[in-house]
This record gives C-alpha cells, sequence and structure tokens, in this order.
C-alpha cells in the first residue's frame, strides 16, 4: 500500500473552503461545507472530495489508509503566514518589563527590541538554529499547522541573514512541514547604522539582496515600514529593487504609526501588508482593489496591549483577511491557532466562518500559494487536518484549546494526537 494514499470518511463536517483564490469580503464567510464527507488523496494529491457514499462507492479500501472520521470535522491544514521562527535567545525579560508599563518602542530605545534577538542570532550557530527550528515547527504542527511562512530579520548583516535563511532552507528539507521564506534584512536599524538608515538600505540593496536572490534563499522581501525604522520612501526603494529582481513583496506596515504602509502596499502590488493595526481607511480601500491581502496578527496587539486591527471593517471593505501568530521572540511569543481564533472571533468581531478562511485559502494568499493549498479541492496537496469534535464551531467555541487530532500533509499522517497518550 502506498502511504500517501488515504480515505478519510464520515466527516460530521468535511470543510473545504473551497477555492483556488483569495476570497474577499463576503465570500469569507462560505466555508463549503459537506455532511457525511469523504476525500481521497493518492500520492499525497486530492483526487475526490464529496459525500462519503459517492466518493468511496467502486473503491477498493484495501489500497489505502482508511480514517473513518465519523463525529469529527476535517479541514484543511492552517497555513501560517506570518512568523518568525528562527532565532536565537528569548526575551522574557522584557515581557515583564512591558507588564510593568513600559512600550514597546521604549524597550527598543534601551537596546531591547529586535536587537536584543539580533545578539543572540549572531551567537547561536546554524546547527543551534536548526535544532530550535525543528522544536517549534513540532510544535506548530501540533496545532494543525502544515505550511508556515518563516523571515530572517534577526541578523541586519551579511553573515547573520544569511545563516538563518540558510537555517530554513535545511529546515524545509528535513521537516514535514513547508517553509515559505521571506528576507526580512530590514528589520530594524543596527546600532552602527542609527541616522545613516539610507545607507544601510544601500547596503542591503548592493550587498546581501542580489546573494539572497541568486542562491534562491527566499521567496518574499519584506521590511518594518514604521516610524524610527524605515520610512515609506526607504521601503519603496528597497522593495521595488526586490521587485526589478523578481521577488514577491511583504510589509510589515502601519502597525504602530500610520504612516502610510497599507497604501505603499496597495502601490507596489505586495502579496501582503502585515499587522496594519494603524492602517487608514483609503489604505485598507487602496488594498482592496490591488489585491493585497491583508494579514492581521492578534497575538501581537494582545500581547502588546494594543488596539486589534480592524478586520470586520477590512472585510466589510472587500479586503482578503489572513490570520497568522507572527510567532516571534519579543512581540509576540506563542505560535497558538486557538488563541488567535479566539482573539479574532471574541475581539476583532470575525465571524468562525471568516476566521477559518483567513487561516486557509486566505493564509495560503498570502503566501501566493492558494492554487495549491489551503482548500479540499481535486488537485490540491493532500494537507488535511482531522479535529476530535462534530463541528468546525468548536474552534472558537473550545476557547484556547486545540481540538487537533491528526494531522495528514502530503498524503502521510505526521502527527497523532492520541499515540501521545498510549502509555497513560
Amino acid at each position: 500500500m502506498n502511504k500517501r494514499n488515504v480515505i478519510i470518511k464520515n466527516a460530521s463536517e468535511l470543510v473545504t473552503c473551497k477555492g483556488f483564490e483569495a476570497k474577499r469580503g463576503k465570500e469569507m464567510d462560505e466555508l463549503h461545507v459537506i455532511n457525511d464527507g469523504a476525500v481521497i488523496i493518492e500520492d499525497g494529491i486530492i483526487k475526490a472530495v464529496g459525500k462519503t457514499e459517492e466518493v468511496v462507492k467502486g473503491i477498493d479500501e484495501s489500497n489505502y489508509q482508511v480514517f473513518d472520521a465519523l463525529g469529527k470535522t476535517v479541514m484543511p491544514g492552517f497555513v501560517d503566514s506570518h512568523t518568525h521562527l528562527v532565532f536565537g535567545g528569548y526575551r522574557a525579560e522584557e515581557f515583564s518589563w512591558r507588564l510593568r508599563g513600559d512600550s514597546y518602542m521604549e524597550i527598543m530605545e534601551r537596546g531591547g527590541g529586535i536587537i536584543n534577538s539580533v545578539r543572540g542570532t549572531m551567537e547561536a550557530s546554524k546547527e543551534e538554529l536548526i535544532e530550535l527550528g525543528k522544536k517549534r515547527l513540532n510544535s506548530m504542527l501540533s496545532f494543525g499547522v502544515t505550511t508556515v511562512e518563516g523571515k530572517s530579520g534577526y541578523g541586519l548583516d551579511y553573515d547573520t541573514e544569511i545563516k538563518q535563511l540558510e537555517a530554513m532552507e535545511e529546515l524545509n528539507k528535513v521537516h514535514p512541514l513547508d517553509i515559505i521564506t521571506t528576507f526580512l534584512g530590514a528589520h530594524a536599524v543596527p546600532k552602527d547604522y542609527k541616522g545613516k538608515e539610507d545607507e544601510f538600505i544601500d547596503f542591503i540593496i548592493e550587498k546581501v539582496l542580489p546573494v539572497v536572490k541568486e542562491r534562491n534563499l527566499a521567496e518574499f522581501c519584506d521590511i518594518f515600514c514604521e516610524k524610527n525604522v524605515f520610512s515609506v520612501n526607504q521601503s519603496r526603494k528597497l522593495l521595488s529593487k526586490a521587485k526589478e529582481m523578481g521577488m514577491k513583496l511583504k510589509l510589515h506596515a502601519d502597525e504602530i504609526v500610520r504612516i502610510g504602509g497599507a497604501e505603499l502596499a496597495a502601490e507596489l502590488g505586495a502579496v501582503s501588508a502585515d499587522h496594519l493595526l494603524q492602517a487608514s481607511d483609503e489604505g485598507i480601500k487602496a488594498m482592496a482593489q490591488n489585491n493585497v491581502v491583508a494579514t492581521l496578527l492578534p497575538g501581537t496587539a494582545f500581547s502588546l496591549k494594543e488596539e486589534f486591527a480592524r478586520g470586520r471593517f477590512m472585510i466589510d471593505n472587500g479586503c482578503a483577511v489572513a490570520l497568522a501568530s507572527d510567532f516571534n521572540p519579543g512581540s509576540c511569543f506563542t505560535e497558538s491557532i486557538p488563541l488567535i481564533i479566539s482573539l479574532a472571533t471574541l475581539h476583532m468581531n470575525m465571524t468562525p466562518e471568516e476566521t477559518i478562511t483567513a487561516l486557509t485559502i486566505n493564509g495560503a494568499a498570502a503566501i501566493d500559494r492558494a492554487d495549491e493549498i489551503g482548500s479540499i479541492d481535486v488537485g490540491k496537496k493532500g494537507d488535511i487536518v482531522i479535529h476530535e469534535f462534530p463541528s468546525y464551531k468548536f474552534l472558537p467555541y473550545h476557547i484556547g484549546v486545540s481540538t487537533v487530532e491528526k494531522v495528514i500533509k502530503n498524503g502521510e499522517m505526521i502527527y497523532d494526537r492520541n499515540k501521545l497518550f498510549e502509555n497513560i
């Protein structure tokens, strides 16, 4: 039996999230649920989707690994489309400072924040970063994530940025999760370049970006477009060069101060603009008109005790909204998809249906993979999660707790929660 040949049948709800492109506005509320549903996967690719009776009719099930999903919900694997999963060192002390009332920007000004993580990442070997990355990916997997975006950005120099990207390249080879890499060399201003931000952008463009592109170490280029970090003009310069070189674009935009990051994302045709806590009405509408995915990171707003991004307004104005964890060592040290679901539904006025869309097909669109993953459609990868409860409505209802029972990646079961407790 080919272990990548799988039948999942009798699902109480088969939540297909059907589609091959981002869903916008009211479309996000439609999950295309099949009751008593079934999926057939052959050689890791979805071959049939529908009612169990119709899908398995005439099929010799002895040629497949069969999962009976009676009383369970079957969904696409989650796509975590914004993370910083490869880094060295932690910042627990800074978190305690924030609990005492220090702001994120105040901590950055005293040498904390991103620069603190840069030191830890510089000191870590590539092998150490790979081992740390494996553990973090395993945790993400347990929450039902099957594809993850990973950014560099804790080097801010040539050697460490390349080391981070090489670590993710190796992780993508040895770990079952797919990792989509993003070059974020302009994540903060290094100490030696304070007051010389234009020179740093030139350094990234001239010395680092060409090597990243030549060695195919990253598919996307990103920048922290923010007050006291990189201006709109500096961001435009770097991203325009990256686009000219054939890279796809992302932006950390309008997170702390509204400076026009959302408008820049629309102008440049970025695949996504992320954070957007302070994005203007005009910027949001421009993103909708230019098909830029709005990737919202409610875990970061929650951790920083900031107002949440206006997900409801964005959806109502025709945006394609994605959700992601923003897993990182400083502003959001969590890989918990259940937490993101709870925050989106309870604090961002998103419906359960919109939230699931945002973590599946729209998450896939945010990394330009909506034609391959993010839904249970014929021809896509067999990336499937089986949840323990009979309806997707249990995901926000079981607040902050994972409902994931099994994870199937490319037609292969790679996680079974029940086996973790076999000897208890």
